[in-house]
């Protein structure tokens, strides 16, 4: 049950949000997700971003990263 005035964790991202938690644009995010590099789930027609794909993604980036300093 929610407490009034507690934010609830949300478990799925619409990509806009994804984009918005990740300082990113619109298209970028769609751009990732067309490349595989982002992954979705999908709902219907939808498609949504879990934080655990959104933490994914970023161990990724750091990952490349560090491949191309070294």
């Amino acid at each position: 049950m929610n407490t009034p005035g507690v934010p609830v964790a949300r478990l799925l991202y619409t990509p806009e949000q994804a984009a918005e938690a990740l300082g990113i644009g619109r298209s970028l995010i769609y751009e990732e997700i067309r490349l595989r590099r982002l992954q979705t789930v999908r709902i219907g027609r939808r498609r949504l971003v879990p934080p655990d794909y959104i933490t994914a993604y970023v161990d990724l980036l750091k990952q490349e990263s560090q491949a191309a300093a070294a």
